[in-house]
């Protein structure tokens, strides 16, 4: 094993979670360098317990007296009424010596960086970013590390790496969502929760049928097509570090604290053992105890590259701990087991019989059997008799051919309660003392917190006596000094510098190293202070006056037929969004031919490797380029180009501050977040300088998931990834049916990205009186797989609806009587 230069603990930080107490103390008992938790509303886990902001004085205390970082998650969209509250909780967190606060909203990370040039700001995988370009988009805000996307590899991390100074995180343990983070729009559209927001319904845990060409395919017991299985990447620390990651983030907020303790135990050895240059690998037992306490299975997730098969398991979305075997036999008060892991009096059990979404069977175990001899202690493996408790499962129900898991074991339990019960299980602090004096005068002793670098100087009381018998020696100091039990210190080392045969009462020896102790730790627990701006209100923003233009019609086309009909209609202007970005040139084409200027889209996604993408949309000469990632607008910026740059929705502005920043940073215009309701985007127009920047989607097919996990190679393909998986999406179409019978279509991008787009077709229409009186002059409709009929009539539908020859709520009414499936006013009602 190659051990880096430079790499020490001091270099790589152990990232855990904690949503309330006991799992802050279990993630420092347990080793971590740092901990990452929510106050109030304002994080992506507003499930969890959460903590509020008076606490915060009192958790960054805890945490510093133990050389632990404490980080708030504040990783969520900010809207416009909210920027004064948000505000408040930045200084909140400022004053309470917050070590960072982790942030997605670009409106928020201007807000904080204008309150202050140096309190540390944390880039949240939210933030998608997921290539060099996307990390020195966000340079000019010193950004103290950045959260990488779960779908970089180990190789584009190493490119990233390479090509920056700033820090990475990286995911290492815990539930993986299928979707990108900050492009998942499935819980705003079905239900107004938004994942953006933190309140994420886990729409991709729901079971779906597989729809192909029409037609249901039969899936046998898989349904749960987007549920990935959990992320496990403790096997894969040693190259990971050398990759170039400097903090391993385990994620579980909602986890319990005995989850905490287990993983971050786990992976502080691991972490511990390759910087002590020994090779190590999680043993059997190391690697079930983390899947009892969690675990819908294990994979790399995209570590190691993207594999869709091994991504998910299908037959079910829920923990299901340590895999036991399958039942062999149903005898009258238990059942026959051929068993692959240990198992005991008291764990708990379920029996699956591949039907998740129904009760199972499930409870404790009574007994063991051995060829009904009853067993005590625990069987490690091999063919065994499983007696559940009396009244907990009804053995008629259970069936040969079910499978057992182990969801519970007590002892592992009472184990790991044991590490956070108790503050003994914390990581000792180092402590170096120096002393000097001589007979007749007072002893000075510096003491030294090394982590810290903070010193104190305690001098005794008394000046220091001839000695009679024993006088002060080096070891007698180190002997009464070094009685730190109860502290959070060790004494590393001790210097003495004494002249003549001194000695110094043990009591007052014992005094100054308790008051040497009592500064030393007041001192870590003092806030940081932080440089501050004067000013400390939101600044209101001034309108402009700006030049009433016409209102202009935005036709999004994603077919070559779309483009074609879009053409010979009013629509001021064509984009076009293919799955391949190949056919561009012809859709600028014929865009030339029908004298409309055409702008180009660029995948949402931006990934290491990818500019050729991004070049090829620039040599089909486009009037225009619809950005939709960090890492495409930096490209893009750098060039000075000559045609305008459009932000899209998934750059997530929800506020006026991030508006101004992406204008500023050469976007001619920018889309609204779709996390708005009609109120939050009002709020938005009114507190925009210029609205007339603003482009608005009136009517689309909301993408709800944006996701690396790919339907068609999983499902339609021996393949595991676009190498060797034959590229069905060129002669399918797949779409997913959800438990009501909508069919929510799946479509491919260039990298091989999946999309699923809402089955129900959205309007905005009706509002259109209210954003024209605001001053936005800018209107997109989105098409998915309308014919060249239809595009002509929903375009000529809004067109009037814009020059007030028709009203917002008849056009609704108008394709909500020609479309089968309906419209829903979506995302922008009020909520």
């Amino acid at each position: 094993m190659k051990i880096l230069k430079n790499i020490s603990r001091n270099t790589i930080e152990l990232l855990a979670p904690a949503g309330n107490w006991d799992c802050l103390r279990a993630a420092v008992s347990n080793g971590a360098d740092a901990v990452f938790f929510g106050v109030g509303k304002y994080n992506a886990r507003v499930r969890a317990d959460n903590f509020q902001m008076e606490e915060l004085p009192d958790i960054m205390a805890y945490l510093h007296k133990y050389g632990v970082r404490g980080y708030v998650t504040f990783n969520i969209l900010v809207f416009e009424n909210e920027l004064t509250e948000a505000r408040h909780l930045v200084e909140a967190c400022m004053e309470a010596g917050v070590d960072a606060l982790i942030v997605q909203d670009m409106g928020l990370m201007k807000m904080i960086r204008d309150m202050s040039p140096d309190f540390p700001i944390h880039g949240s995988t939210q933030m998608t970013v997921t290539s060099p370009e996307a990390v020195d988009f966000l340079k000019p805000y010193d950004i103290e590390i950045i959260v990488l996307g779960r779908e970089n590899n180990l190789n584009q991390i190493r490119t990233i790496a390479d090509k920056t100074e700033t820090p990475l995180e990286v995911f290492v343990h815990g539930a993986l969502c299928v979707s990108y983070s900050g492009q998942c729009l499935t819980s705003e559209m079905w239900g107004g929760r938004s994942a953006n927001r933190g309140e994420c319904a886990q729409a991709c845990r729901l079971p779906y049928d597989l729809i192909v060409d029409g037609e249901k395919r039969e899936m046998g017991n898989i349904a749960y097509v987007l549920s990935p299985k959990d992320l496990a990447a403790i096997d894969l620390v040693p190259e990971l570090i050398e990759a170039g990651v400097s903090s391993f983030k385990i994620e579980g907020r909602l986890k319990s604290p005995e989850y905490v303790a287990n993983v971050v135990s786990k992976y502080r050895k691991a972490i511990e053992e390759y910087l002590a240059g020994r090779d190590y690998a999680p043993s059997t037992e190391e690697i079930r105890e983390l899947q009892q306490s969690f675990s819908r299975g294990f994979t790399h997730g995209f570590l190691k590259g993207t594999n869709n098969k091994e991504l998910l398991d299908g037959t079910f979305p829920k923990s299901r701990g340590v895999y036991l075997g399958t039942v062999k036999k149903v005898l009258k008060d238990a059942v026959l087991c051929e068993i692959e892991a240990p198992l005991k009096r008291g764990d708990g059990i379920v029996f699956d019989a591949g039907r998740p979404e129904k009760k199972e069977e499930g409870g404790r175990v009574y007994d063991l059997r051995q060829r009904g001899i009853k067993i005590e202690g625990e069987v490690q493996q091999g063919l065994v008799e499983i007696v559940p408790g009396r009244h907990d499962v009804n053995l008629t129900k259970v069936r040969v051919g079910d499978r057992i898991w182990k969801t519970s074991d007590q002892e592992l339990e009472r184990r790991l309660r044991k590490t956070y019960e108790t503050e003994q299980g914390h990581r000792l602090l180092p402590l170096e003392i120096a002393a000097t004096g001589q007979v007749g005068d007072l002893l000075v002793s510096v003491w030294r917190d090394v982590e810290m670098g903070n010193s104190v100087t305690v001098v005794s009381s008394d000046s220091i006596q001839e000695a009679v018998k024993r006088p002060l020696t080096l070891e007698y100091l180190q002997e009464q000094w070094g009685r730190l039990g109860g502290t959070v210190y060790e004494l590393r080392r001790v210097e003495l510098n004494l002249t003549g045969n001194g000695i110094v009462p043990v009591s007052e020896l014992n005094r100054m190293r308790r008051e040497a102790v009592e500064r030393l730790l007041e001192m870590r627990q003092n806030p940081r202070q932080y440089l501050r701006n004067i000013e400390t209100s939101v600044p209101a923003t001034t309108k402009r006056a700006t030049e009433q233009k016409p209102a202009q019609l935005y036709a999004l086309c994603r077919t070559m037929e779309q483009i074609e009909a879009a053409c010979q209609t009013e629509a001021d202007y064509i984009y076009a969004d293919f799955e391949f970005t190949t056919d561009y040139p012809q859709a600028v084409q014929v865009a030339r031919q029908y004298g409309k200027p055409i702008a180009l889209a660029t995948p949402r996604i931006h990934m290491p490797g990818e500019n050729g993408i991004l070049n090829g949309m620039l040599k089909a000469e486009p009037d225009a380029i619809l950005v939709r990632s960090l890492g495409a607008l930096q490209y893009f910026s750098q060039m000075n180009l000559s045609i305008p740059l459009f932000g899209d929705f998934s750059l997530n502005i929800a506020n006026s501050k991030a508006v101004e920043l992406f204008l500023n940073h050469g976007l001619d215009r920018v889309t609204p977040s779709y996390d708005l309701n009609i109120q939050q985007m009002i709020d938005l127009l009114q507190g925009t300088a210029d609205p007339g920047k603003m482009e608005i989607v009136i009517h689309q097919h909301l993408p709800m998931f944006h996701t690396e996990h790919c339907v068609y190679c999983t499902f339609l393909s021996e393949g595991t990834d676009f190498t060797n998986c034959g590229r069905p999406c060129e002669t399918h179409r797949v779409s997913l049916q959800d438990r009501i019978g909508m069919l929510h279509p799946v479509r491919v991008d260039i990298g091989c990205r999946n999309t699923v787009y809402n089955a129900i077709e959205q309007s905005g229409a009706e509002y259109l009186p209210q954003f024209l009186q605001l001053g936005i002059r800018h209107y997109r409709i989105e098409f998915l797989e309308e014919n060249a009929a239809k595009v002509q009539e929903v375009i000529s539908l809004y067109r009037q609806a814009i020059e007030g020859k028709r009203t917002g709520t008849s056009v609704w009414r108008s394709l909500k009587a020609t479309n089968q499936l309906g419209v829903t006013r979506g995302q922008l009602v009020k909520q």
